[in-house]
């Protein structure tokens, strides 16, 4: 937060936010449209969004290919090929998706979003937020969960 005096004795305050990132932010891809995405999508991912989305989640590999349900060896595979599939790329952009609404749950704090999605958590029967997220109906039940959460219901 920064205070402005002005000359005339009128004061300003700036407040700086942490700019939330989105999905694609978070991959490091660019679609200026849903169709652009899909489409993306349809082709392959290349290796490297895994790679960024690692650094940006800060979870460490073997956590984020049992969330996306990709076996050790098929991801050496991918690491060779240097593309996903499909389906798998449909997974890691439903994931960062997720991650990306959690940061902004958190008023852009990755560590808090972090901290929360890898904790267990009561609301999901004990399971943590990743756990749960292994499955698209268990990642929209996490998504309701943060809706609930940014209304302020929590039962």
């Amino acid at each position: 937060m920064a205070y402005n005096y002005k000359p005339d004795g009128i004061m300003s305050i700036d407040i700086k936010t942490k700019e939330t990132p989105t999905a694609q932010k978070l991959l490091g891809i660019r679609a200026t449209n849903t169709l652009k995405l899909v489409e993306k999508i349809e082709k392959g991912l290349p290796f490297s969004v895994f790679v960024r989305l690692r650094k940006r989640t800060g979870l460490p590999s073997d956590v984020l290919l049992e969330t996306l349900g990709i076996k050790p060896r098929t991801f050496m595979r991918r690491k060779k090929t240097k593309a996903f599939t499909p389906e798998e790329s449909d997974r890691l952009v439903s994931l960062s998706r997720l991650f990306a609404r959690i940061i902004a749950l958190f008023e852009g704090d990755e560590d808090a979003a972090r901290d929360w999605i890898t904790k267990p958590n009561r609301a999901l029967g004990g399971s943590t937020p990743l756990k749960f997220a292994t499955t698209q109906t268990g990642t929209r039940e996490v998504e309701n969960l943060i809706g609930r959460i940014e209304h302020g219901v929590f039962g």
